[in-house]
């Protein structure tokens, strides 16, 4: 059989280890004193994927305004294509919020001299495809966050650019609109475009061909996910209790067990599961020892405070004895209507003492009104709702900590004043009387030790794994027996995301219960159990591994992938992009094999991820609630 000719992006790939590139060379940026960028080299092909992760303040942004022509490096060189041959989309949707869908791309069409009819074309196809087919006349301002960032990323697109550049498309974007997005950026990809992503999610990163990791404006890592973990230095091991001693400062929280990092190789009389990594544990690895050679303590790095870890062993061992059963929260047949729209529709839910529960679903799929609802600042429209026992009340909020995914937090006020105005609002006394001074004095002492050095620095200034970090220390301050958290870990590296994680751990152990939202997937191996829900019901419930079941992916490996995905996108099968793989879920290979038609490829099935069950679970639900 006579191959299939090579795809645009195939064809313009080819010149990888030549010309065919472009990226920046040795680039440093400087913002006054400080130094953003330092000796940054980075390149992006044509048909390729590449992610640029890293926490808050790693230089993710200056690097993409660089290739995006928006910003001069202070030295080094950036190899860009022309200007018009530039998408770019800039952290947030980058769309008109007073313009229409149609009128946000009419105008970009213009702004990149695209012929209107051809314009025209293009984006309603694209539209079609991510789901906006419907909204074309609605104002962007209207949209979901999901929808804006699918239009924002239809926009940079649409004049089919040479390089395509994204600052953080999917971050605090549910599993179903990023899958979308990410087919948006396949496709971008598979036209012949160089697409250059930024990401705080590592599971993300791994679908990129290679991935640049910055950390404080220096290179940490570079290549493609299996040479960075290749490269990872020392072994992995899985340990049940947080270690002690000096381990302590190499282990973090993952996956509801503890990682230790040992630098040299295992050592003889090591305890715990010796284990391989992924791109996420070598990342971390990465920072970690960074932060050690710098002479940095991280034994509670970025968390809002421990208890002994006696008492949370104990704590743990009374929870799995029985003892710790109180429900705190119960809904039973919970259901809410906003005129003939059921936004919450029979929801049953139970939270007892000590155990941590995962609330997953799309945007719109019913969470947020939910917890608003079981926090008493919305009325039932049908059920019940018991908070310790009894109905909702200001009462029972005077139980419950809770950290918004804005964090809650006045950006002009330092960390210890903000706790200092949660204790007053709580009722809590400072130990020396009840002034404002002895109030803030008390707040500040009571600053767990990883925050004391940023109490005097208004919380607008910090980085924002502190800001987390403060958030959790004033949703604990008044010592909660019910924690409520709403995306707690978005937009952190993974090392400070598993140090709050951490401190949720603690918070369970000595008998807190704990619900949490999250869109990052990794997450919810945290949780003792799952409730996934979609267009308003729950539709799965239990553990991440009773889940996910036996559901199976077809797997499809091809020299052509940018044929291949053409086939299967035009056979209307979801297709998803992982470095060169592609992943169908719900379709058997039978069925793929015969979509792929002449494209030469082997196909074979392997288990689905917890986020390609999620996807499932979402899709059949809709198409069960569609009218026939």
């Amino acid at each position: 059989m006579t191959a299939p000719a090579a795809s645009p992006g195939e064809a313009r790939s080819a010149g990888a280890g030549g010309d065919d590139w472009w990226g920046a060379e040795a680039v440093c940026v400087k913002y006054g004193g400080r130094l953003a960028l330092d000796d940054v080299s980075f390149r992006a092909v044509p048909g390729r994927v590449s992610a640029v992760v890293g926490g808050d303040g790693a230089g993710r942004t200056t690097l993409l305004r660089c290739l995006a022509g928006a910003l001069a490096p202070s030295s080094g060189r950036v190899r860009l294509p022309a200007p018009l041959r530039i998408g770019y989309l800039s952290a947030g949707s980058g769309t008109y919020p007073d313009l229409s869908v149609a009128d946000n791309l009419a105008f970009r069409a213009a702004a990149y001299q695209v012929p209107a009819a051809a314009a025209r074309e293009h984006g309603d196809e694209l539209l079609e495809r991510a789901g906006l087919a419907g909204a074309r006349g609605r104002l962007a301002g209207q949209l979901s966050g999901g929808m804006r960032q699918k239009l924002g990323v239809i926009a940079a697109m649409l004049h089919q650019p040479d390089l395509l550049v994204l600052d953080e498309p999917t971050t605090g974007i549910d599993p179903v609109s990023r899958a979308d997005l990410w087919w948006l950026i396949a496709r971008a990809a598979a036209s012949g475009a160089a697409v250059v992503l930024a990401t705080s999610y590592l599971d993300e990163a791994e679908r990129a061909f290679d991935v640049l990791a910055l950390d404080a404006g220096r290179v940490l890592a570079r290549g493609t996910p299996q040479e960075i973990v290749a490269a990872m230095p020392g072994t992995l091991r899985a340990v049940q209790d947080w270690p002690q001693g000096e381990t302590r400062r190499r282990a973090w929280r993952r996956a509801a067990r503890w990682r230790v990092w040992d630098p040299d190789g295992e050592p003889a009389d090591a305890a715990g599961e010796r284990l391989a990594p992924d791109l996420q544990d070598a990342i971390t690895v990465a920072i970690l020892a960074r932060e050690l050679a710098g002479g940095g303590d991280l034994a509670g790095a970025g968390t809002a405070g421990r208890g002994e870890r006696a008492h949370g062993d104990q704590a743990r061992g009374e929870r799995q004895g029985g003892a710790m059963t109180g429900m705190l929260a119960q809904c039973t047949g919970v259901t809410r209507r906003f005129g003939h729209f059921v936004a919450v529709d029979g929801v049953d839910l139970e939270l007892g003492r000590g155990e941590v529960v995962g609330l997953l679903g799309a945007n719109g799929a019913g969470k947020t009104t939910l917890i608003r609802m079981l926090l008493g600042l919305l009325a039932t429209s049908g059920g019940e709702v018991l908070l310790f026992g009894e109905a909702p009340s200001r009462r029972t909020r005077q139980r419950i900590g809770y950290v918004p995914q804005t964090l809650g937090l006045y950006d002009d006020l330092t960390p210890a004043e903000n706790l200092a105005f949660s204790e007053a609002v709580f009722g809590a006394e400072p130990a020396g009387g009840g002034q404002q001074a002895g109030r803030r004095r008390a707040a500040a002492a009571g600053l767990p030790e990883p925050l004391r050095p940023f109490g005097r620095t208004v919380v607008g200034s910090l980085p924002l794994g502190v800001q987390r970090s403060a958030a959790f220390a004033q949703a604990l301050a008044h010592h909660p027996e019910l924690l409520i958290l709403d995306e707690p870990t978005s937009g952190v590296d993974p090392l400070a995301r598993a140090r709050l994680w951490e401190t949720v751990a603690e918070a369970a152990a000595s008998g807190v219960g704990v619900l949490v939202t999250t869109h990052y997937m990794d997450e919810a191996e945290e949780c003792d159990r799952l409730m996934v829900m979609a267009d308003g019901r729950v539709v799965a419930e239990g553990t991440s591994a009773q889940i996910t079941g036996d559901a199976r992916v077809s797997v499809v490996e091809s020299g052509s992938w940018a044929a291949a995905f053409g086939a299967l996108e035009a056979a209307g099968l979801p297709v998803a992009l992982v470095g060169r793989t592609l992943r169908v879920p719900g379709a058997a290979p039978a069925d793929v094999r015969r979509a792929l038609g002449g494209v030469q490829a082997s196909v074979s099935e392997g288990p689905a991820t917890l986020e390609e069950r999620f996807f499932e679970l979402t899709l059949t639900s809709s198409r069960a609630k569609a009218p026939a």
